[in-house]
């Protein structure tokens, strides 16, 4: 039997980093007039880096600036401020047993990903990590997840054949675009209401219950 293929988002979804993402947002634009309120920033997650940046800068040229301010304050606490979802490690762990191919899609670098999965401990279930460097496009576009899906053998699943778990309305949107099942998970920073304008397939409160989740498409199919 050919499992489904599971997508994940990683911030917000697999690692909780959202506290790096904001301090390292405080730590850019430190000194100045303008900058980001905290609600704002963190309703931008999920989506690249520079273009969050660009809509507080002042010009192309001064984005750089921000991102390398950025990255020198993500590198030095990343450790400190990042740590995996309770639960998440036994849950990937259990999937990756029974033989779901698995994949992360995130608009982060896919060297920055690598570093989180492999500090938290599970980078070996993810055979597959779709980051800002591997589509010309990014989330809410469909093209990371289609990207992701061709990756694990997969171009072809739609439908409830492949799931795409995340904690924004930007995962849910690119799931649904690419015409697969979309899994709310409601433990990020992401309200449910938010999360509800998307129109997510299904939803999870806790990461532990997605393999019962998945247990119930396999009954409906």
């Amino acid at each position: 039997m050919t499992l489904r293929p599971l997508l994940f988002d990683l911030d917000g979804t697999l690692v909780d980093s959202i506290e790096l993402i904001v301090g390292a947002m405080h730590y850019a634009f430190e000194g100045r007039p303008v900058r980001p309120p905290d609600a704002e920033w963190i309703a931008l997650i999920g989506t690249p880096l520079q273009g969050m940046l660009a809509r507080w800068a002042d010009g192309p040229a001064d984005v750089e600036t921000l991102v390398q301010r950025y990255r020198e304050y993500q590198f030095a606490n990343h450790d400190a401020l990042t740590q995996p979802y309770p639960g998440v490690s036994e849950t990937v762990a259990e999937l990756h047993a029974v033989g779901h191919p698995m994949a992360v899609v995130t608009s982060k670098s896919v060297a920055l990903s690598i570093r989180a999965l492999e500090w938290v401990g599970i980078i070996r279930y993810f055979p597959v990590i779709v980051g800002l460097e591997s589509t010309a496009r990014h989330k809410p576009d469909p093209l990371p997840v289609r990207h992701a899906l061709q990756e694990l053998g997969r171009p072809d699943a739609s439908g409830v054949e492949a799931v795409f778990v995340g904690d924004s309305p930007h995962d849910i949107h690119a799931g649904n675009a690419a015409g697969i099942l979309t899994v709310a998970a409601q433990w990020g920073p992401f309200d449910r209401k938010t999360l509800a304008e998307a129109q997510p397939g299904a939803w999870l409160r806790n990461i532990r219950d997605l393999p019962g989740l998945l247990r119930e498409l396999d009954a409906r199919v």
